[in-house]
């Protein structure tokens, strides 16, 4: 049996991630300045409301080091603010500022629309297909119970 990287599943969503990447790195980085952790920390944080670090290393996988880099790069923005939870004084609850929610939504309008520019390029029954491919792989990676 011989190996085909270009064939093997991993490599291929790896390097789709990296190129879908790349199209937003424009946007969050080019346009705001942000590093891609600093853009999923933003976003998880727009969505929730408020989270601890551990529950945005949950939500993103991304390694505890980077989260606690983008906290603090945000915090110095003034784009976020931690509150230390009273009950456990090592928790911080960490919300949005003002300026952050203003942030994450001129940011999100920008990357939706980069979006629809990429979505775009597919008719209807192939934009079905993806959509029917990601839900099949979303449910192939979790866990088994």
């Amino acid at each position: 049996m011989t190996f085909d990287l270009d064939s093997f599943l991993a490599y291929r969503l790896d390097r789709l991630s990296d190129a879908v990447s790349r199209h937003f790195q424009p946007v969050y980085r080019d346009q705001h300045g942000m590093t891609r952790p600093e853009w999923q920390v933003l976003a998880h944080l727009g969505e929730a409301e408020t989270l601890t670090a551990r529950e945005i290393v949950r939500r993103t996988g991304l390694h505890k080091t980077k989260v606690s880099r983008a906290v603090t790069a945000l915090e110095s923005r003034r784009w976020l603010e931690r509150d230390r939870d009273d009950a456990d004084r090592r928790i911080e609850h960490l919300t949005l500022t003002r300026t952050g929610r203003k942030g994450y939504e001129a940011l999100t309008a920008l990357l939706k629309a980069r979006e629809e520019e990429l979505l775009a390029r597919l008719d209807s029954g192939e934009l079905e297909t993806v959509n029917a491919a990601l839900r099949i792989l979303d449910r192939m990676a979790r866990p088994k119970r």
